[in-house]
């Protein structure tokens, strides 16, 4: 693993080592309180479905309207509860790593896992994506935080597996990580900008509305 670079000034520069504990820790605790608070408005709702959820803003910003679809429960319970238990344990990772835990010396299994859970919470959330603007028409507000929280912790858990070699790289791809290396921030920028161009192309006419 690389260690963290020390600059003319004597103070340690923030390698992805040094952030991706950090990374994984606050993404992990937001994404928690966000799913956690779906979860409690979801109870709200079966107990009540005449109750209006806080995150009810507007006829498109609203989670009433996508809790109640069949979307919303994909594997036959709320998909929050997903989200209380996945985030939950990527808190407890980052936690650890803060706490000094050499990430060099946990098993290469543990880091798969991780890489897999990631790999099933971006696919998810891009399918919820779609669910969301191109057949529900309505945006949760809680999800969406959900949903800028797991880009980045999916994003940079592969380039830390693929750096600290948990992911093996094959030599005729080594140029290509090494530029997703470099320009992280830049892949990560470009993500968020084409979401958001598919939300307000989608949506046009309501933003319209709001001028």
């Amino acid at each position: 693993m690389t260690k963290a670079k020390t600059t003319t000034t004597g103070v340690r520069a923030w390698t992805l080592e040094r952030v991706y504990p950090w990374l994984l820790t606050i993404g992990g605790i937001v994404g928690f309180i966000a799913a956690f608070v779906l979860t409690l408005e979801k109870i709200e709702l079966l107990k009540n479905p005449a109750y209006n959820p806080s995150c009810n803003i507007s006829p498109l910003l609203s989670c009433g309207s996508v809790m109640k679809t069949e979307q919303a429960q994909a594997f036959g319970f709320a998909n929050s509860l997903i989200g209380v238990a996945g985030f939950a344990i990527v808190t407890t990772i980052g936690m650890m790593l803060l706490a000094g835990v050499n990430g060099q010396k946990i098993k290469r299994w543990f880091w798969l896992g991780l890489q897999a859970g990631a790999i099933f919470g971006i696919a998810f959330i891009h399918w919820l994506f779609f669910q969301s603007v191109y057949v529900i028409g309505a945006l949760c507000p809680y999800c969406m935080v959900v949903w800028v929280v797991t880009i980045p912790i999916f994003w940079y858990t592969t380039l830390y597996n693929l750096r600290t070699g948990v992911i093996p790289t094959p030599q005729s791809l080594k140029g290509v990580v090494n530029f997703l290396q470099r320009h992280h921030g830049d892949v990560l920028l470009l993500w968020f900008l084409v979401l958001i161009g598919l939300i307000l192309n989608h949506f046009w006419y309501y933003w319209q509305t709001l001028i």
